[in-house]
């Protein structure tokens, strides 16, 4: 493993019990970002990066019984949260790299992220690889419960015009990995951009 995948690990191992207390507000926002996929009963969807699963149940209600949830996270302990908290009842969840996923190209219908991309060393490499899990038309949210100037504020920093989430940046990184930026929003209250996986 590497140091980088070491120390993603370890900011999270330390934060896992606690993450969900954390932040008690967000359900409703994770409830709307699931919707804005588009999904339909009987999809198949993956919450890249899950930490504690709270993305799980939305996206099943939008999938159904029928559908197919996978929740990949690189952190044991957050799985672990996500299993105290019963969110494997509502997808299948492993432990994985995002950038090595164990799954089929072109076997899903979507993906959701939530606070991945800021956590991706290489982000490209990520978004490349959760591409090649997409079939052809199919969708990504990239997440986010509050937005960047929000989130910077909360961690007492300022948002830079490298920033990975501005919108002139991730609208060209996603179409060097096999998307097309549909929808960017970045508002006080939620961070949502979609994009569809080129043909």
């Amino acid at each position: 493993m590497s140091d980088d995948h070491t120390h993603v690990q370890e900011f999270f191992a330390a934060r896992a019990a606690h993450w969900d207390s954390r932040f008690p507000d967000d359900g409703p926002a994770y409830e709307a970002a699931a919707g804005a996929l588009g999904l339909r009963q009987g999809d198949r969807v993956l919450d890249a990066g899950c930490g504690t699963g709270r993305a799980l149940t939305p996206l099943r209600a939008v999938v159904g019984p029928s559908g197919t949830v996978v929740g990949v996270d690189l952190t044991p302990a957050m799985l672990e949260a996500a299993v105290r908290a019963g969110r494997d009842r509502d997808g299948l969840l492993l432990l994985a790299d995002v950038a090595a996923l164990p799954l089929r190209s072109a076997s899903l219908d979507a993906v959701f992220a939530a606070g991945l991309v800021a956590h991706l060393h290489h982000p490209a490499d990520g978004l490349r690889e959760l591409a090649r899990v997409v079939r052809p038309g199919g969708t990504l949210a990239l997440f986010h419960p509050i937005g960047r100037a929000a989130l910077a504020a909360r961690q007492g920093r300022s948002i830079t015009p490298d920033d990975l989430r501005a919108e002139p940046n991730l609208a060209p990184l996603l179409a060097r990995t096999g998307w097309r930026m549909t929808s960017y929003a970045d508002e006080e209250s939620r961070f949502l951009a979609l994009a569809v996986r080129e043909e």
